[in-house]
């Protein structure tokens, strides 16, 4: 199937592995000797597993709190510098998603900018709207737990009609995207957010926006969900925990950027 994080485009996450499915006649003595082996041997404890993924997470996601702890400080005083943590962000993510092997450092190194930026911006958020800091965290928190809680279950799962739906609904949100920057930079609209303030029957176009991307968000988290299970179950080499990490990472930082301008806009 199809998705659209491309950290998962390693053959790891979509192809069996052979030696899970090899069938082989074993002597007396070979199944007496495979009986005699440690449960897990080395080739087994390499493989990936859903708790050094969540663990390689957690280690990804407190190098982004420290950056962000961080931004928020330049925030107030460089605020130049957070925008230029957004490029550097930005270089690190692209090389992480062409990257054929997962590494460690490039993927906490785009935590820790990425974490920068986040930061910095939330401060300026902050400043303009007390208390939207807080709202943003605590809806991202919601709608990733919810989405975890419902794929854990088996109650939503990715499907290929739904899949080439967000890919449609996602390109199309990034060419509005740059349209809109583009109108901002060159002076054809004032507004705060761009066309993102323009009202349809009284409502702004942001916040319906913003709801659709709180849905792709959450639609991008099951793909995140399902390819790392795939990867589990394809016995992926323990390194591409990395990747799971990663596309995890990418899509709570959009989910929360988009939440935090969602609030903005309706607050504004």
């Amino acid at each position: 199937m199809a998705t659209s994080n491309p950290a998962f485009k390693n053959p790891a996450f979509t192809q069996p592995n052979a030696q899970a499915f090899a069938v082989q006649t074993a002597s007396a003595t070979e199944l007496q000797d495979m009986y005699n082996r440690p449960a897990a041997g080395p080739v087994q404890a390499d493989r990936m597993t859903v708790e050094d993924t969540v663990m390689k997470s957690g280690i990804a996601f407190g190098v982004l709190v420290v950056g962000a702890l961080a931004g928020w400080a330049l925030g107030a005083t460089m605020p130049a510098l957070v925008f230029g943590a957004a490029i550097i962000g930005f270089i690190l993510a692209m090389v992480n998603i062409f990257k054929k092997e997962p590494s460690a450092p490039l993927v906490l190194a785009y935590a820790a900018a990425q974490g920068v930026f986040v930061g910095g911006i939330s401060y300026i958020f902050e400043a303009a709207w007390p208390g939207i800091v807080v709202q943003a965290v605590l809806a991202t928190l919601t709608v990733v737990g919810v989405t975890l809680a419902l794929f854990a279950s088996g109650k939503i799962r990715a499907s290929k009609k739904a899949t080439k739906i967000f890919l449609i609904a996602m390109v199309g949100y990034l060419v509005f995207s740059l349209i809109n920057v583009g109108m901002q930079l060159f002076g054809l609209t004032d507004n705060a957010f761009g066309l993102r303030s323009e009202e349809i029957f009284g409502i702004p176009l942001g916040l319906i926006l913003g709801v659709l991307c709180v849905i792709m968000g959450a639609y991008s988290l099951v793909l995140d969900f399902d390819f790392i299970q795939r990867g589990v179950q394809n016995r992926a080499p323990r390194k591409f925990g990395w990747s799971g990490a990663f596309g995890v990472m990418v899509t709570v930082i959009w989910l929360y950027l988009e939440i935090l301008r969602m609030i903005a806009i309706t607050r504004e």
